[in-house]
Formats: structure tokens, sequence, C-alpha cells
């Protein structure tokens, strides 16, 4: 994987899938040019799905580094993997198991919708215990604040 920080005067390649470290995953996303990355907002601002979204690479790195990941079995060239992308964009159908940013970013760039991360995370019986206890507190606390809210009429 090539490593690149980002500065106002890199440019990365048309097509370019990149990632960008968060705290217990990596976001992914497709450069498409002219400064600017396609990618599946996810649920980075809040608790409802975003949606797939063309931001500046600086919103999308959002003050972290950004590499370029080795896609080694693209199938598409640059201008497809673009076209791809941006064929999607405005979709909201995101699913962090099944169509999160990196099942994005592969389908733009083989044309299958993969995420290793999803699949060490479910080959893995202590990191799935963990998700399973994360997403349960996360439904409970979220179930706990909205029945504490005033029923509107």
């Amino acid at each position: 994987m090539m490593q690149t920080t980002v500065w106002p005067d890199v440019d990365f390649p048309l097509g370019a899938h990149i990632v960008t470290p968060r705290r217990w995953y990596t976001h992914h996303g497709i450069y498409v040019g002219a400064g600017q990355v396609v990618h599946y907002q996810g649920l980075s601002s809040s608790l409802r799905r975003g949606r797939i979204a063309k931001v500046s690479l600086a919103e999308f790195a959002g003050g972290r580094s950004v590499h370029v990941h080795d896609e080694a079995q693209a199938v598409f060239a640059d201008f497809e993997v673009v076209a791809r992308a941006c064929s999607r964009l405005g979709e909201g159908a995101y699913d962090v198991l099944r169509n999160n940013c990196e099942h994005f970013c592969s389908w733009c760039a083989v044309g299958v919708a993969r995420s290793s991360q999803v699949e060490r995370l479910l080959s893995n019986p202590r990191a799935l215990t963990f998700a399973a206890q994360l997403l349960t507190a996360l439904i409970n606390g979220w179930t706990s604040t909205r029945d504490a809210l005033p029923l509107l009429n």
C-alpha cells in the first residue's frame, strides 16, 4: 500500500481507491480528480445512514493521512472507476456489513463488492462478540433515549 499524506499540493491518480485511518477501521473512497472524492458517508455524521457523496479530499481525510489502496485486481480503467463511482451518487443503502464504503470502492474498481475489514471481523470470534456487545449497547442506549423523549402529537 502506497502511503501519501494529504497536503494541499498532493494529487492522487484518477480513479484511485484511497483510504484514511479512523479509530477502529479505515474509511475508503474513490478519487475522481480536481481534489474530489466519492465515498459512502455511512454513519460518519450521525446514526442515520449517509449517502454516497462527492466531497473535497480535505473533508474526506478529516485531518488524517490518506493512502492509495493497492487495488491489484482492478479490472476497470481509471475513467471507468470514476464513472462507476459517480453513477451511484446519492445512493442511500449503506449497510455496515453488506454495503459499506469498502464494498463500494471494491465494486467500483473490481466489479465485486467486498470488504476485507468485514471479512476479518466475521472470521474472528472475539471481535464478533465485541461488535455484537457494542451494537447491543448502542441500540439499548438509543432506545432508552428515544423512550425518554416526550411524545409529540
